[in-house]
């Protein structure tokens, strides 16, 4: 069985992965109009066991709109001109993909203005407020 690898601790077996092929919009000259050259990469997310859940989860999370009803992750290539290598360049966009998702985002750390940041700003307020104050003329009488 071949597998693709994600990262040194994590592999996909290619059994699950398949591909469809149709006729590319992209180059090709004459030659597009007779070869089905344009690649589409199908992967069953729901009923892989290659899948973490977390991962999962983020996956349908970040890329699901690339994910039909069917659970399925779907990739498309036509920059080429051959089938080949547009096939390696939906696989090349999966690792991507997975390698994205991989690691949870680092979760964020509420921070605080400093108190020299807030002094300034103050003043600053201050002084506009100052300056629109002088452009007042008198209102007296």
């Amino acid at each position: 069985m071949n597998w693709l690898e994600i990262s040194p601790h994590w592999q996909i077996p290619l059994d699950e992965i398949s591909f469809e092929y149709s006729r590319s919009s992209g180059p090709g000259g004459q030659n597009v109009n007779k070869v089905s050259s344009k690649a589409t990469l199908r992967w069953n997310t729901v009923t892989t066991q290659h899948l973490h859940p977390a991962i999962k989860e983020r996956l349908v999370a970040q890329w699901g709109t690339r994910i039909n009803l069917a659970g399925e992750l779907m990739i498309t290539s036509q920059q080429h001109r051959d089938q080949e290598r547009n096939r390696a360049d939906c696989l090349e966009k999966l690792v991507e993909i997975l390698r994205s998702v991989e690691r949870p985002p680092k979760k964020r750390r509420p921070t605080k203005p400093t108190r020299g940041s807030q002094r300034r700003r103050l003043e600053g307020k201050q002084k506009r407020s100052e300056t629109k104050q002088q452009r007042r003329g008198w209102q007296g009488e």
